[in-house]
């Protein structure tokens, strides 16, 4: 982590510090110390996954891939994201806290440095990083780091072919990529998704029987495949949509959980929560954070068939995940690549307690072929599943979703931010099946590739200074080693904010005062000791105060206005016919 400042500001010679050694040779990492040639390296990112979710860290969801990539590498229990979507990939691609990348809310743009709603110039992502030392760079699916325009619902109901976009300079290709396949905007239907392009072209979903996850999964598997014979490393980042709502799947693959989920939410989270215990996962002496106040005893639930398919949708949607993550794995043995290729797989957020309104503004009100929408948690006669319905599968699941923990996506306590993570390497790491309890950041993944790849964070780039990394290498970790205890780490979404020091969590919901947590007697969040421990929380809140004043955090109630978002008047962005993918 970016080291720790004397009253809110950095003496001079640590900054001198920083930028000499930000200019010499990555002399220390995995392929200098080896002589190996550099590894591969595979991102795969889910869309709001619960820490729970998954059957190798306590769900019932069948995630075979997923658990055999573990039980071949490395679980880490403290991984870390921040509370939102795009924040949580401005963090993962840039190595720094989201506000110095520029996204520190979401797309829109307040005017300020730390909330433009795209990725700043003073700023390297992995893929330019990388290119700089002869990678190959390529990705597939959500983006969601663009300013989208909408003319009303006339873009999203596929009824105007006018740009959703002001500009391409913030788009994939712009940013280091050298291949792209996917969707700009962040939330779309998975059988007909809306901003789908291939490169910087507009193009239709194809054919028929389009699902989205299965398409990221598909080209992921031939990018791997036209890359890995080049005779350099790639770098391949794949960034699933699943399983963020709308909730939607194959009927098949919906109908296989339906009878599973009649059990209902309070035995699936007791489930889980004994589950994870067995696992090794929390400690038994965490106690399992209560029912969300507004959800009711399961008994007491008057539409339990309609209860069940959500989640039993929600299932489906991880298992399409899950199967795409097997391709990928078997893509990279078929390749001959999978020895040397660090696959890491985590979600960007907590799981997502959002309850789907039809008024918002990102969603649409009818197909392309113009069958109208039903949109919305409160029509209990639309079944999730079809592309003529959106819903989420709102607080009662999520709250299952993330157990223990309490809270979810947009919150910085621990039901927000703590996120499922897998690694599997098979030429270092060597503790097949491990677990380790080491704490990670998501801007520790830059730096991570950073450091095997054998690359150094540049001072300067394309005459625009380049922040130092926040993060430090997850490579440590991965090799059984101990890491340094890393400074302290960060958290503002929307109001909410924390900071993490050692075992101790400072805390608080926006508008709301401070909590105290020692998380390693009580990581769900439930004993509060801001009263007995006056002193950390002076300490700590002191910290915040002076991260927030350092990477341009501003109180969520003083951003200014949204600035408003048009098409530019260039030839970048002028109407473009869509073309359907061949």
């Amino acid at each position: 982590m970016f080291p720790k400042p004397i009253n809110g500001f950095l003496p001079i010679w640590r900054w001198l510090s920083i930028l000499f050694l930000a200019s010499l040779p990555a002399a220390n990492s995995h392929a200098a110390k080896t002589n190996e040639p550099p590894p591969n390296i595979v991102v795969i990112l889910a869309d709001d996954l619960g820490f729970s979710d998954l059957g190798c860290f306590g769900s019932e969801i069948a995630t075979p891939n997923l658990d055999r990539m573990a039980g071949e590498g490395l679980r880490l229990t403290q991984f870390y994201t921040t509370p939102r979507c795009c924040p949580s990939r401005a963090a993962l691609l840039t190595g720094l806290y989201p506000q110095q990348a520029g996204i520190g809310n979401m797309m829109e743009d307040r005017g300020v440095p730390g909330y433009r709603g795209e990725l700043n110039r003073n700023c390297l992502t992995i893929a330019e990083e990388l290119r700089r030392v002869d990678y190959h760079t390529a990705m597939v699916g959500k983006w969601h780091l663009s300013h989208i325009h909408f003319d009303g619902k006339m873009q999203l109901n596929f009824q105007s072919t006018e740009p959703f976009w002001d500009t391409k300079e913030s788009w994939p290709l712009q940013r280091g990529f050298e291949d792209y396949f996917g969707t700009i905007h962040g939330v779309t239907s998975y059988f007909d998704p809306f901003s789908l392009v291939r490169g910087n072209t507009p193009i239709r979903a194809p054919g028929t029987n389009f699902y989205y996850t299965d398409a990221i999964t598909e080209h992921a598997v031939a990018d791997i495949h036209r890359l890995a014979g080049t005779g350099k490393p790639f770098f391949l980042y794949v960034a699933y949509t699943a399983p963020h709502w709308p909730l939607q799947a194959p009927e098949a693959d919906i109908a296989r959980y339906r009878r599973q989920y009649l059990a209902g939410w309070d035995t699936i989270r007791s489930n889980r929560y004994q589950r994870q215990i067995q696992l090794g996962l929390i400690d038994k002496n965490w106690p399992l954070s209560p029912r969300d106040a507004r959800v009711s005893d399961w008994s007491r639930v008057a539409d339990k068939a309609w209860e069940a398919n959500r989640m039993a949708t929600y299932a489906a949607m991880v298992g399409h995940l899950d199967d795409g993550v097997g391709h990928i794995l078997a893509g990279l043995k078929a390749a001959g690549v999978d020895q040397n290729t660090l696959v890491i797989f985590f979600s960007d957020n907590g799981a997502c307690a959002e309850v789907v309104e039809p008024g918002w503004y990102d969603i649409p009100s009818q197909t392309r072929a113009g069958r109208a929408i039903a949109v919305g948690n409160g029509n209990h006669a639309a079944f999730a599943g079809p592309d003529t319905v959106w819903q989420s599968y709102g607080v009662p699941w999520a709250n299952v979703s993330d157990t223990p923990f309490l809270l979810y996506k947009h919150f910085t306590h621990e039901g927000g931010i703590a996120s499922p993570f897998i690694a599997r390497w098979p030429a270092v790491i060597k503790s097949a099946g491990g677990i380790s309890g080491q704490v990670g950041h998501v801007t520790d993944i830059m730096a991570t590739v950073v450091d095997i790849a054998g690359a150094k964070h540049p001072v300067t780039y394309e005459g625009h200074t380049i922040q130092p990394l926040e993060g430090t290498s997850l490579l440590p970790i991965f090799a059984g080693r101990e890491r340094a205890h890393p400074s302290p780490i960060f958290w503002e979404h929307e109001g909410n904010r924390a900071v993490r020091l050692a075992q101790w969590k400072l805390v608080a919901r926006a508008g709301q005062p401070w909590e105290l947590y020692d998380t390693a007697a009580d990581r769900t969040e439930q004993n509060n000791l801001a009263a007995t421990h006056p002193e950390k929380i002076s300490e700590l809140s002191a910290l915040y105060d002076a991260w927030a004043k350092r990477c341009h955090v501003l109180p969520f109630n003083a951003l200014p206005q949204e600035r408003p978002i048009t098409p530019a008047e260039d030839s970048n962005t002028t109407s473009e016919k869509v073309y359907h993918e061949d």
